[in-house]
Order: structure tokens, then C-alpha cells, then sequence
């Protein structure tokens, strides 16, 4: 049974992906300064992915658009950022966002607006 089952986590602070398999990814994005008010120093776009975001436990808000419209997270709830949309997230301290994406998602095909 070992060999069929793997139970993944992070408690550690950002974003670490934990699985990947074939074209998609699961990474947990937990607290650390770049997802506050003061940290954040750009919002992000994927050229070629849309992104998941589940909030599994704490507060989470979704920065949508180039304004930066304020989305409060429900626990639970799928929230799926479209490709090309502008985006970023802030979160708690004590906060837990499970996060899907395609596994190839990375600086070459995502495009960064800096404060």
C-alpha cells in the first residue's frame, strides 16, 4: 500500500510545490512577507495557465486586475484565477492556500507589474 499512496504537506513559510505529475502541480502557500500589504511588490499573470486557489484554513484575499480589486477567500471554495488574468494574494499569518497549476508555470511564461 506505501507505494500507492503518498501523504504530502508544508508547514514552512511561501510557496513550495509538493506534487507534480505529468502537465499539472500542487504547492501549498503558506505566510511569509511577500504576501502583505507591505511585502507585496508586484502583481503576476500566467501567460499559458489558468490557477487554482483553495483556502484550507486562516484569511486570504485574491488581488484581481490590474486596480488590485480586493476577493475575500471562503474556506474550501475553488477559486480559479483565468490565464493572462493580473493577480496576487494576501494572507494571515496563520493562513494555508492549497494552489493548482500547470507544472511548467514559471517566470518565462508568466509576466510581473511592479509597484
Amino acid at each position: 500500500m506505501e507505494q500507492e499512496l503518498d501523504i504530502l504537506d508544508y508547514e514552512g513559510a511561501d510557496y513550495m510545490p509538493v506534487h507534480a505529475f505529468e502537465s499539472w502541480r500542487v504547492a501549498y502557500l503558506n505566510f511569509a512577507d511577500r504576501f502583505t500589504k507591505k511585502g507585496m511588490k508586484y502583481i503576476e499573470r500566467h501567460l499559458e495557465t489558468d490557477e487554482i486557489f483553495i483556502l484550507m484554513k486562516g484569511q486570504a484575499t485574491l488581488l484581481m486586475g490590474e486596480a488590485c480589486t480586493p476577493v475575500t477567500m471562503e474556506p474550501f471554495k475553488v477559486y480559479n484565477v483565468r490565464k493572462g488574468a493580473w493577480h496576487n494574494i494576501l494572507v494571515s499569518e496563520d493562513a494555508k492556500v492549497l494552489v493548482i497549476e500547470n507544472d511548467n508555470t514559471s517566470e518565462q511564461n508568466s509576466e510581473y507589474r511592479y509597484f
